[in-house]
């Protein structure tokens, strides 16, 4: 499952893993994979360094990459966390309130912190993760809101990183291209997470079409060998997965109840919702995300004031799990996710799959 960016990055296959997760990200390396690391809990820069020096030790000395979320349009600027809180309403702060009280969810303990904090989603934290992930040898830099600042850009490139950047459409690829990235991730309506409204089969050709000769990455609600072939087919230079890795038993998601969630849901699960961060994401459809796109509800917020606001909500929902609230953000192809298995195993099912894929386009074309 070679292709010209694949051996650029010297990795076996052109398989790119997107996850939270130091373990799921250093196996995906280990299988022939490029692991990609999730940076945007990191809001610490020495629990990055943590986990990225434990990559260091358990990648075998193959290559991964990082990705961080720099938002291209700025909802606030030049101002601290306190001051961003102080800017969210009473009256969303009290839909919170009565939304958990309606589902019974007990308060955190006296003086203990929301485990979940959304700070990653501002710049100025991002920047400080960049400064900690150019002290070790990545190989990629990748961005989930769209192009880096032009000084991102040139800094990745001044330590020898490649930059990726995610696009819904062709014209936001274009910009990216105009911007100096050098991969663009065609990531389609199904994916997990923050999403736009093109579906992969239409968004894949035509963004490889839009930045030629840059290499494309197909991604969203993609979850099996046949699916990667048929990215390639469309003009991609590998795929970009990242919610079928949640389920490995590398992940640790720290909820058996959510594990149990996602192996249990269907394709037709999901949600685009704003409950989250403030921008649509795909996600499990939960009574958290109906309360929050309910037209009679306050509606949400703008990045990053409905991560603020939502942090220690979700961090109550996740450690009592309050199965009707409990979600996560995961794409359309959750509806496969229906069994635990390692990474190394996920990987031989893609490739085994891969090569069925091209064995049937083969016969097809009387070349076998």
């Amino acid at each position: 499952m070679e292709t010209e960016l694949s051996k650029k990055l010297g990795v076996e296959h052109a398989i790119f893993g997107f996850t939270p997760f130091p373990a799921v990200a250093a196996a995906i390396t280990r299988a022939g994979g490029f692991g990609v690391l999730g940076a945007v809990r990191y809001t610490a820069p020495d629990d990055l360094r943590r986990d990225l020096d434990w990559m260091q030790e358990h990648s075998d000395g193959k290559p991964y990459g990082l990705d961080v979320v720099m938002p291209a349009k700025k909802a606030v600027d030049g101002i601290g966390e306190a001051d961003i809180e102080a800017m969210i309403p009473a009256a969303h702060r009290a839909f919170v309130r009565d939304t958990l009280a309606k589902h019974h969810v007990p308060e955190l303990a006296e003086g203990e912190a929301s485990g979940w904090r959304i700070t990653g989603w501002m710049e100025q934290v991002a920047r400080g993760q960049l400064d900690v992930a150019f002290d070790y040898p990545i190989k990629l830099l990748a961005n989930a809101l769209g192009s880096p600042p032009a000084d991102v850009i040139a800094r990745a490139h001044d330590h020898g990183v490649l930059v990726a950047a995610l696009a819904g459409s062709a014209k936001h690829a274009r910009r990216h291209a105009e911007a100096g990235i050098d991969i663009v991730v065609a990531q389609g309506y199904e994916a997990g997470g923050h999403t736009g409204d093109i579906a992969t089969m239409v968004l894949v050709p035509e963004i490889a079409e839009a930045v030629a000769p840059l290499p494309v990455l197909a991604a969203g609600g993609i979850g099996s060998g046949e699916q990667i072939a048929a990215g390639l087919a469309l003009g991609a230079q590998g795929a970009w997965l990242g919610s079928l890795w949640l389920t490995t038993t590398e992940a640790d998601l720290h909820s058996r109840a959510l594990t149990e969630k996602l192996l249990a849901a269907g394709s037709g699960d999901t949600v685009r919702s704003r409950a989250l961060t403030g921008k649509p994401a795909r996600q499990l459809r939960t009574e958290w995300t109906d309360a929050w796109d309910d037209p009679a509800g306050p509606g949400a917020l703008p990045m990053p004031l409905q991560g603020l606001l939502v942090a220690e909500a979700v961090s109550r929902i996740q450690k009592y799990e309050v199965r009707p609230l409990l979600g996560t953000p995961v794409g359309q192809i959750v509806g496969r996710m229906n069994s635990e298995r390692s990474v190394q195993a996920v990987f031989d099912d893609l490739t085994r799959g891969f090569e069925r894929a091209i064995d049937r386009i083969n016969r097809i074309a009387g070349r076998a």
